[in-house]
């Protein structure tokens, strides 16, 4: 993991109530880089690659031709947070949070700050 990666995931993970962050590629479903616990970041990156591609999919079915921020997916006690990355096409950042201790706002602001320096 090249240390702008490393350095990005440790920032993430200083977000109030991250369990888990990583970055996605989602052309192949592979995950560039991680950290955090508690979950399979591997296979949780396959099946939000899933995701991804599917509202993609349906975007350009519907014409719809202004990018992806975000898509949020909230669970009873986690947000799972997926953020397409606009200046490295195909990634995406994949937020895991504690829904009791996290801020979802405070946790967009930070991750749209952490896209903005990351060089994959």
């Amino acid at each position: 993991m090249s240390s702008n990666l490393k350095s990005s995931m440790d920032a993430a993970m200083t977000i109030d109530g991250a369990l888990a962050v990583a970055v996605v590629d989602y052309r192949s479903g592979m995950c560039l880089a991680q950290a955090g616990s508690g979950m399979n970041l591997d296979l949780a990156a396959a099946g939000n690659t899933q995701v991804v591609q599917a509202k993609l999919k349906t975007m350009e079915s519907l014409g719809i031709r202004r990018g992806i921020e975000d898509i949020l997916i909230t669970l009873a006690e986690q947000y799972h947070l997926i953020r397409l990355i606009p200046n490295n096409e195909g990634l995406f950042l994949y937020l895991v949070l504690d829904r009791s201790k996290g801020n979802l706002a405070l946790a967009r602001y930070r991750l749209t700050d952490l896209e903005r320096s990351l060089k994959v």
